[in-house]
């Protein structure tokens, strides 16, 4: 199964959490790698029972549902899960029938997918059911863009050039600081006292090096963060000069 990256934007991409319930490992396998490749992280339950559990646990904002399940079946896990969550739900099965389509939709379902399907098929699907929902919009509050750098403060993620950034807990921390205080020069003395709880020392270069480490893992991105010397850091994402 190939996927290709989708004409939209990035930030159509971003904080979209799933879950897939079916019983084939293969098309779970499958699915994972397709979804990662367009930014959305895929969970994979393999029983009815597992994944009404994860369903009811996690916050995912889709489910991906299949019908014919072991020990509870897909109808079944959608009646639960209704009763307890307003979760958007797509369900897939191989029966073709219209009163199956029928009795999926009466059940709580927001969409039907006969297998086999097309994975870009699914992912327009999961996107129609989202904004209709409104829920797609919601999350995109989250997500600003500076240059090709994306970051999604709900979910605390973080994009350079379409690649996701692995960053260091302390690393978005100073990240969202200065984004937060875009266009103004933050102290040391304000970073330290804020993130690393302590004052800051003319010898301590603990933040020079986060602050290396931050720029260089957001590679072009890294041009946005700009020292001032002797006082601080600035975001700028429209230019700089001091």
């Amino acid at each position: 199964m190939d996927a290709t990256q989708s004409t939209e934007s990035l930030k159509d991409q971003a904080a979209l959490s799933l879950l897939l319930i079916d019983d084939d490992a293969e098309l779970g396998n499958m699915m994972k790698e397709f979804f990662a490749q367009v930014g959305y992280q895929l969970d994979c339950a393999y029983s009815g029972r597992e994944g009404l559990d994860r369903a009811l646990k996690c916050p995912y904002e889709l489910i991906i549902l299949d019908v014919m399940l072991p020990m509870i079946n897909g109808f079944t896990v959608l009646q639960q899960l209704r009763r307890r969550k307003t979760v958007p739900v797509i369900m897939l099965t191989a029966r073709v029938q219209r009163r199956d389509r029928i009795m999926g939709l009466n059940s709580g379902a927001d969409d039907y997918l006969a297998k086999p399907f097309d994975p870009d098929e699914l992912l327009a699907r999961i996107r129609a059911v989202l904004r209709r929902s409104g829920r797609l919009d919601t999350l995109l509050e989250s997500v600003k863009s500076f240059a090709d750098v994306q970051v999604d403060f709900q979910t605390r993620q973080v994009w350079s050039g379409g690649r996701i950034v692995d960053l260091t807990a302390l690393e978005f921390d100073i990240l969202n600081l200065l984004i937060s205080a875009e266009g103004r020069v933050v102290t040391r003395d304000e970073i330290t006292a804020s993130l690393l709880e302590r004052d800051a020392s003319p010898y301590d270069r603990a933040l020079d090096v986060h602050i290396s480490h931050l720029r260089r893992k957001l590679e072009s991105g890294g041009a946005l963060i700009h020292t001032v010397r002797g006082i601080g850091y600035v975001f700028a994402a429209k230019g700089f000069k001091e």
